[in-house]
């Protein structure tokens, strides 16, 4: 399974950056934004119904259903491809894979990724912990001498001497971590505190798909008209609040209120992902169009990846530290270090530790120290996700129009 799931993300990497350049290539100057955005929201739309029809593959038929539906998805996706899509090549563009980046740059973040994600269990302190984040140093700085001698990088470092693409791609990690970490918890939320079905809780995540299906190609007009840096400004601002809204989140919170925020998300994010793709892709090069796609790509990923373990982090330490305290003041029955630690881990994801056999009024006070207790976590988790919004508004100030942009044409792009 994990096997596959490997292949399943190196190939599904290839997609995005090649789209980008396609994008790119195909569409002029005063098209792109609008081409952006409509790609945005087919991403919002597949995203929507995704998590639904997993949710009644799951329930009504079973769980390997989920991938034997992309079979024919993908064959389809392959022979319209082979007959409508035209490849676009520059001259100058990169012939070889930089091998040795990919190793150094790959291992670098999982040993960054893992010690976040251990870090709760193993101790800030511990030296296993500071193994991996000295090693994630190493290899981020050997990537970067390697990038600087290799002839044809993974990624040019010279592009990074664009501040506008700069700021596109922290702003893109920042809105990652924000979003990506913060909507973690959501689906816990949803299933283990509310007990709603799988396709129950993608409905209620419709306000958030909807809004960025509505707002992209409104994002991608606007962005064409003022620029995308109060776009992006605003786009961050929004997510922000709407990140602060859902930390206000209670137990026995309605779904109307939950779907005001979900919309906020999605509202805000809509600008954010065509702007700031438009700028990281736009300020590149023309020959670097397929490069600087790939890059966007990365930023979102390696955000979503610390976002989840950075919240995650800050979701297991409070839980650690409140559920000892609530679990004496509901004088429940007192647990063993190791049962302290199963129940932390069961609550951490919004689920009861009940055993079997406890009697009812027990197991609801158990259920409700439990439920208590991970919305703690997840109001914290989601206000260090909205202070990271407002962060990226700051950001978002450093960007502007695509310097390049006015040299797209069609066939001009590497792909």
């Amino acid at each position: 399974m994990i096997t596959f799931r490997v292949f399943q993300g190196l190939f599904g990497a290839l997609l995005m950056p090649a789209a980008l350049g396609l994008l790119r290539a195909t569409f002029p100057a005063e098209k792109l934004n609008m081409a952006i955005g409509i790609w945005g929201m087919v991403i919002g739309a597949s995203t929507a119904g995704g998590p639904i029809l997993g949710g009644v593959l799951v329930q009504h038929v079973s769980w390997q259903s989920v991938f034997f539906i992309n079979v024919p998805v993908g064959a389809l996706a392959l022979v319209l491809g082979l007959l409508i899509l035209l490849d676009h090549r520059a001259e100058n563009a990169p012939r070889s894979f930089d091998i040795l980046g990919i190793a150094l740059l790959s291992g670098a973040m999982f040993c960054l990724v893992w010690a976040l994600i251990k870090a709760p269990t193993w101790g800030w302190g511990d030296g296993k912990t500071w193994a991996f984040l000295i090693a994630s140093l190493v290899g981020f700085a050997l990537f970067g001498f390697w990038e600087t001698r290799v002839r044809e990088p993974l990624i040019p470092l010279a592009l990074f001497r664009s501040v506008p693409l700069s700021a596109g791609v922290v702003l893109m990690v920042l809105m990652a971590i924000a979003f990506m970490g913060g909507l973690f918890f959501v689906t816990f939320y949803l299933q283990n505190v509310h007990g709603m079905s799988p396709v129950d809780a993608g409905l209620h995540l419709l306000p958030l798909t909807g809004m960025m299906i509505v707002g992209s190609p409104v994002a991608g007009m606007l962005i064409t008209k003022t620029g995308p840096r109060i776009p992006l400004a605003g786009g961050m601002a929004l997510t922000a609040i709407a990140m602060y809204g859902m930390s206000t989140l209670e137990t026995d919170t309605s779904g109307a209120v939950m779907s005001l925020w979900f919309a906020l998300l999605g509202l805000g994010l809509a600008p954010v992902m065509v702007g700031a793709t438009e700028v990281i892709v736009g300020n590149a090069p023309m020959e670097l169009s397929g490069v600087a796609g790939g890059l966007q790509q990365a930023a979102m990923q390696i955000g979503g990846s610390l976002g989840t373990a950075v919240l995650g982090a800050v979701m297991a330490s409070k839980v650690d530290n409140d559920l000892a305290g609530n679990w004496a003041d509901a004088k429940l029955p007192p647990l063993t270090g190791a049962q302290l630690d199963q129940a932390s881990e069961a609550v951490q994801v919004g689920v009861a530790p009940v055993p079997k056999g406890t009697p009812a009024a027990i197991a609801e006070q158990i259920t409700g120290v439990a439920h208590d207790t991970f919305i703690s976590g997840m109001s914290l988790a989601s206000l260090v996700a909205s202070g990271v919004a407002a962060v990226a508004i700051l950001v978002a100030m450093l960007t502007k129009r695509g310097e390049n942009a006015d040299a797209a044409g069609a066939g001009a792009g590497h792909i």
